[in-house]
C-alpha cells in the first residue's frame, strides 16, 4: 500500500533538500562532496511518497522504477527494513504538475497494477511448466540447470566440501571458509528459505559467467553445488580479506605505490572480463579480495551479465554509491557504467572514506544525476591520478577510458613514482659519499 502527503520543499529527514545535505557535508569534512550546478532550483509542486510493503529483493528498484515510469524525479529517499520482513520507503519527489493528488493516485496504482500483472503472468508460466510435468516443484526445480558445452566439470561432490566458520552473513547467504579436497575454499552458500526463481536464475547466471573465467586478478571459481536446498558457489579463498575491511573496519590507508599496484591489479581483471563480454554491474572495494601474497583479484558476480548483442544493456543493478548515472536513470548502459564505478573505487583507495558519507545511498544517487554530485579529489593528489578519476566519472560514458587505457595511465605514473623514489636515494647516498669525503680532507 503507498500514502503521500504534498509540501514545499521536502522536509523529511534532518536537512530541506539535496542541495543543503551535499553543502552541509563539505562543511564536515575538506574531503567530502562536491555539488555541481548548486543553483539549481528545485520545481514545484512536491510530493511525500511512502510504501509499506513486504520486503522482498530488489525492492527499492523496482519502486525506484515505478516512480520514474510516470516521470516523477525523486529529491529525497529513505529505506526502513524490519527485522520481521516488512519495508517502509519514504519517496519525496517532484515531476508532477499539479497540487491535486488523486490523478497521481491513479497513476501510482496503474503501475502497481502493471507490475502484478506481470508477476501473475510470470508465476504462471512456471505454473505451465509444472502441468507438463517437466518439473515436481516448478518454483524450485530438483537441479539448477547451467548451460554447459560439455568440456567443462564443475558441479561439486558435496560428500567432500567441508564447512568451517562463518566469514560473513547476509539477508539472503552466508559466506564460509571450509576446504574442497584438500585447498582452502570459500564457500557461498544461499539460504534455502529465502531461495525463489529470480534467485535461481542469478546464482546459474553467476555460476555461467565464473566457470568460463580465467585470470590471476579475478577470484577462481572451482565449482558449484546446483542441487536444492544445497546451493553453493565455490572459490580459492582469499585470505587477505576485501579491501572495503581493510580500509574501513581496519582503517587502514594505502601509500601511493602500494594503491597504484592495487588499481592495475583490479584494472588487469576488468580489463579481462570486458575483452569476454562480461560487465561486472557491482565493482566496489568490498568486491575487491586480497590474496596471501597481496594480489587483489576482482570477486562476486551476483550481478553481473554477458553484454548483449546490441552492446548495451538497461535496469538497475549494483550499489548505489558506486553507481553510474546511466544505470541510476534505468537508461542504456555498457561497460563503461563499470569504468564509473571504478573512479569511486579508486577515490576510495585515495582517501580511505566511504563515497558521500554525509547521504543516504539513494540521495547519493539523486544528486549524482541530478546535480552532478561527485566526490572531492583532495588537493595533494598526484595530478595525472587526478585526471584519471575525472575522466572515469564523467556523465557522459563515451569519453570515459577503456581499462586498457587505465591501465597504461596508472602503469605510467607507478613508472614516475619509482623513478623520483630512486632519484632521491641516489641524491642521499651521493651526500653521504661526499660528506666524508670532506671530512678525510
Amino acid at each position: 500500500m503507498f500514502v503521500w502527503f504534498s509540501h514545499p520543499p521536502p522536509s523529511f529527514g534532518s536537512s530541506p533538500n539535496l542541495e543543503a545535505l551535499a553543502l552541509e557535508a563539505n562543511k564536515n569534512i575538506q574531503d567530502g562532496d562536491s555539488v555541481a550546478n548548486a543553483g539549481a532550483v528545485y520545481a514545484r509542486p512536491m510530493h511525500e511518497i511512502t510504501f509499506s510493503t513486504d520486503d522482498k529483493p530488489k525492492l527499492l528498484s523496482q519502486l525506484t522504477s515505478l516512480l520514474a515510469e510516470i516521470g516523477l524525479n525523486i529529491q529525497e529517499a529513505h529505506a526502513f527494513s524490519t527485522s520481521d520482513g516488512y519495508s517502509l520507503d519514504v519517496f519525496v519527489v517532484d515531476g508532477w504538475a499539479y497540487e491535486e493528488t488523486q490523478h497521481l493516485r491513479d497513476a501510482l496504482e496503474k503501475e502497481i497494477v502493471n507490475i502484478e500483472k506481470q508477476a501473475w503472468v510470470k508465476s504462471h508460466k512456471v505454473a505451465a511448466v509444472k502441468e507438463q510435468g517437466r518439473t515436481s516443484i516448478a518454483s524450485v526445480p530438483e537441479h539448477v540447470k547451467i548451460p554447459t558445452d560439455g568440456t567443462d566439470v564443475w558441479e561439486i561432490d558435496i560428500r567432500l566440501l567441508q564447512f568451517e566458520n562463518k566469514v560473513a552473513s547476509g539477508s539472503y547467504g552466508d559466506l564460509y571458509r571450509g576446504t574442497y579436497c584438500s585447498q582452502d575454499v570459500a564457500i557461498k552458500a544461499l539460504k534455502p528459505e529465502r531461495v525463489n526463481a529470480d534467485m535461481q536464475r542469478e546464482f546459474a547466471q553467476e555460476v555461467y559467467i565464473m566457470r568460463k573465467v580465467r585470470h590471476k586478478n579475478v577470484v577462481q571459481f572451482i565449482g558449484a553445488c546446483t542441487r536444492p536446498p544445497s546451493l553453493y558457489i565455490v572459490t580459492e579463498y582469499m585470505s587477505g580479506g576485501s579491501v572495503y575491511d581493510f580500509i574501513h573496519k581496519q582503517k587502514s590507508v594505502f601509500k601511493l605505490p602500494s594503491l597504484l599496484k592495487i588499481a592495475i591489479d583490479v584494472s588487469k581483471g576488468m580489463s579481462y572480463l570486458h575483452q569476454n563480454n562480461i560487465i561486472h554491474r557491482d565493482l566496489k572495494a568490498a568486491n575487491l579480495l586480497m590474496d596471501e601474497n597481496e594480489v587483489v583479484k576482482v570477486a562476486d558476480f551476483g550481478v553481473a551479465r554477458v553484454q548483449a548483442q546490441s552492446g548495451v544493456m538497461t535496469a538497475e543493478t549494483g550499489t548505489y554509491r558506486w553507481m553510474a548515472p546511466e544505470v541510476i536513470e534505468h537508461k542504456p548502459y555498457d561497460h563503461k557504467a563499470d569504468v564509473f564505478s571504478f573512479g569511486v573505487v579508486l577515490w576510495e583507495l585515495l582517501t580511505g572514506k566511504l563515497p558521500y558519507e554525509y547521504l543516504t545511498p539513494l540521495q547519493a544517487a539523486v544528486g549524482v544525476v541530478q546535480k552532478g554530485l561527485r566526490p572531492i579529489i583532495p588537493k595533494l593528489t598526484h595530478p595525472k591520478l587526478a585526471e584519471l578519476l575525472e575522466r572515469c566519472w564523467q556523465q557522459d560514458p563515451t569519453p570515459r577510458p577503456d581499462f586498457s587505457e587505465i591501465i597504461e595511465i596508472l602503469q605510467h605514473i607507478a613508472k614516475e613514482i619509482a623513478d623520483e623514489g630512486e632519484d632521491r636515494h641516489r641524491e642521499k647516498s651521493s651526500g653521504g659519499f661526499l660528506s666524508v669525503l670532506r671530512r678525510n680532507h
